[in-house]
């Protein structure tokens, strides 16, 4: 291993440079979101004299460590530090005018980091390509509706991190007029906001969604966990009260507040809000009238990350009937799901209802107004972990080709097809240089890339229910 080194506007960095190639890591694309700036819009980051290290990652934003059965799935990264809002590079050695990607970690908008060693960027700057990803304000400090302060910070955060590869990829090697944006989970839905705004979509040519919510809420339902944690705490919903609370006071608090809840009931969990100045309008709106090339797509059994199997046993029927008053799910709906899927539990049919109301709908109703624009995929592996089948989250080895991350081994097993790691990692690279993945667009026909253990393009799966439901 041997240094590499660049410039951007802000200073020299000095990263390090192995099989052909360069890392930078840990740059700051705003200014540390602590003391006067905290609960305030991202500043632009400080210039700094001589060569900054850029050979370790930036400290992580504030958060708790998964709980529970999640929580011996899924990792944690805790680096200590108020300098949060950083970006990390991976680039060819030789790259020029090269295609770029800016990759936005999942978490509920409450955990996460990219730090995690899952979302490593050599597979694609061995693609030649540019892999930039972030780290964002999260939770309290990233999403909470104070009536006097700005909201959506940790999506402003991310309009920022765009708006900084925009101005600073060309000093790597990548080229700022092709920028894909690249997210999961919670970071699929940042990525949905950032094309549903004018002014961050214009610095967008494509987008990758993988499993993302794409609707944001009005500010009296994005409001509410910050009002039950305001209550807890005794405090008024205000900048001034929230500032005079630390951090770690914060994230205790939320612990307490979110104890003892269940993905059926419990404490609500930090949104996305519909606001003027920030996301004017909710991305499940905009999106089919853009035309930005779209990726987008589910795990088949994505629900079996959050009901383990002993929560999915104890569903009965009533509690089915009562969700689906609760999520206006018309009855004809759960007849056909129940068709579908004539040897699942009630639980199942459950869990699949969630997973098509919250993510494969929503993305459904968007390749169908734009069918020409928009490639769908389902990732339908089943891991032999757990019975988690192709749970959410489980693709992620996959399209960073990590089969041995020790993230990916805990979801997938010790062994999961080598082969299908390498396609699904070659379609997003091919999606990120050229617009093409490797199969047709949605269309009329529906078309969807099945990825297993034998890939196949086929007609959308399931669609009686599916098109029933709200």
């Amino acid at each position: 291993m041997t240094d590499a080194a660049t410039t951007i506007t802000t200073g020299s960095i000095r990263g390090t440079a192995e099989d052909g190639i360069h890392r930078f890591l840990g740059i700051p694309y705003a200014d540390s979101p602590f003391g006067d700036l905290r609960f305030r819009e991202p500043r632009p980051p400080k210039t700094w004299d001589g060569v900054r290290d850029a050979t370790a990652f930036g400290p992580t934003a504030p958060q708790l460590p998964y709980s529970g059965a999640i929580g011996e799935l899924l990792g944690t990264v805790r680096i200590d530090g108020d300098e949060i809002l950083t970006v990390n590079v991976w680039t060819p050695q030789d790259a020029r005018d090269a295609p770029v990607v800016l990759w936005i970690h999942g978490g509920a908008l409450e955990r996460g980091a990219a730090a995690l060693s899952t979302y490593d960027g050599t597979a694609f700057a061995r693609a030649g390509i540019v892999f930039v990803s972030i780290n964002y304000r999260l939770g309290s400090e990233g999403f909470s509706v104070l009536d006097d302060a700005p909201r959506n910070l940790g999506l402003q955060d991310a309009a920022a991190a765009l708006e900084w590869v925009h101005r600073e990829i060309g000093a790597f090697g990548g080229s700022p007029a092709r920028i894909t944006l690249m997210g999961e989970s919670a970071g699929g839905s940042l990525v949905a906001a950032l094309l549903a705004r004018d002014d961050t979509r214009a610095f967008i040519s494509r987008a990758i969604i993988q499993s993302g919510p794409l609707q944001a809420q009005p500010p009296e339902k994005a409001s509410r966990v910050t009002a039950q944690l305001a209550k807890r705490l005794g405090v008024t919903p205000t900048r001034d009260s929230f500032t005079a609370i630390t951090p770690d006071d914060l994230l205790q608090a939320r612990r307490a507040q979110s104890a003892g809840a269940s993905p059926l009931g419990g404490a609500p969990g930090f949104q996305l809000t519909i606001d003027p100045d920030s996301l004017p309008r909710s991305p499940h709106e905009v999106l089919p009238t853009i035309d930005t090339p779209l990726l987008i797509g589910t795990n088949t059994d994505e629900y079996r990350l959050w009901f383990p199997p002993k929560a999915l046993a104890a569903i009965r029927p009533l509690k089915l009937f009562v969700a689906g008053l609760v999520l206006r799910i018309p009855r004809r709906a759960i007849r056909a799901y129940r068709a579908e899927w004539s040897d699942a539990s009630t639980g199942e049919i459950f869990g699949q209802l969630a997973t098509d109301v919250l993510l494969r709908a929503p993305a459904t109703r968007v390749a169908r107004v734009r069918p020409d624009s928009t490639y769908v995929y389902e990732f339908a592996w089943q891991s032999p972990v757990r019975d988690l089948r192709a749970a959410h989250a489980m693709e992620l080895g996959f399209v960073f080709d990590r089969p041995a991350d020790p993230d990916s081994v805990r979801m997938a097993g010790s062994a999961p097809p080598r082969a299908l790691c390498v396609e699904m990692n070659q379609a997003w690279a091919r999606f990120i240089t050229t617009g093409d993945p490797g199969w047709e667009p949605f269309g009329v026909e529906r078309r969807t890339r099945l990825f297993d253990t034998e890939t196949t393009t086929v007609p959308q799966r399931r669609t009686e229910g599916l098109d029933l439901l709200p």
